[in-house]
């Protein structure tokens, strides 16, 4: 079943993370990328789509001495992905010393139809990369991108915590980053929307007026029961579903 990144890009990151957990497909400390990896543009709606993952250096000169050569390879394999691409690089160097991006690379990835940039490493150009509007995400910013170099592409990397594999599906906004299972991802959007009503329990309850304590844990008591009947909903469509 095809997965619809538009409608998954209508919900906030801990969403998703919150209706992942519903599944039970994996623990609850695992699949998203830790504080090290911070929204550059917490302004920006959140993005969905798949990992074009790649390792850089920035410490030492690439032998060809052209700073973009891999570029134009990189940008083609966008093809072998199921949808959008999201670039994932992990800074090889401990710590970063130089910039894994800037203004030419994102507009690069943004006019070959990617959704946005994740790098363990640094980020810099960031008002123009503002000003074209594609996400990033990275752990700071440095002015310089010293001697950048792709070593490799198209490999798993390690980014935030997370082992990324190409053509893991992700989902990012200024909460952090999350991957997504490919075997749920297509109930993901279905789930949220209902995991977001039973939440309106709640939240309704407090804009109403003045709240009183009895009341607010019997809005609490719906809420909870909500959520964990959609959580057997889904685990046994989950378990139907590998049935057949």
């Amino acid at each position: 079943m095809p997965v619809d990144l538009s409608r998954l890009t209508k919900f906030d990151t801990p969403t998703i993370c919150n209706t992942i957990e519903l599944f039970e497909a994996r623990p609850r400390n695992q699949g998203y990328m830790d504080g090290r990896i911070r929204a550059c543009f917490p302004e920006m709606p959140p993005i969905a789509g798949y990992a074009a993952t790649a390792t850089m250096r920035c410490d030492f000169p690439k032998r060809e001495g052209d700073v973009y050569t891999s570029l134009d390879e990189q940008v083609a394999r966008f093809a072998e992905l199921p949808g959008p691409a999201i670039v994932v690089y992990q800074d090889l160097d401990d710590p970063c010393v130089a910039a894994t991006f800037g203004e030419i690379m994102c507009s690069t990835y943004q006019a070959f139809g990617a959704a946005g940039l994740i790098t363990s490493g640094a980020a810099r150009d960031l008002d123009q990369v503002r000003r074209i509007g594609f996400p990033a995400f990275s752990n700071g910013a440095i002015c310089s991108h010293g001697y950048s170099h792709i070593v490799d592409i198209h490999r798993a990397v390690r980014v935030g915590g997370v082992t990324v594999q190409p053509g893991d599906l992700l989902h990012a906004d200024a909460n952090g980053v999350t991957t997504i299972p490919l075997d749920i991802a297509p109930e993901i959007a279905d789930a949220a929307d209902e995991y977001v009503k039973a939440e309106s329990i709640v939240l309704d309850y407090l804009k109403a007026g003045k709240p009183e304590a009895k009341a607010f844990g019997e809005a609490r008591k719906a809420m909870l029961t909500e959520i964990a009947a959609l959580g057997r909903r889904v685990r046994a469509g989950k378990q139907s579903a590998a049935g057949n």
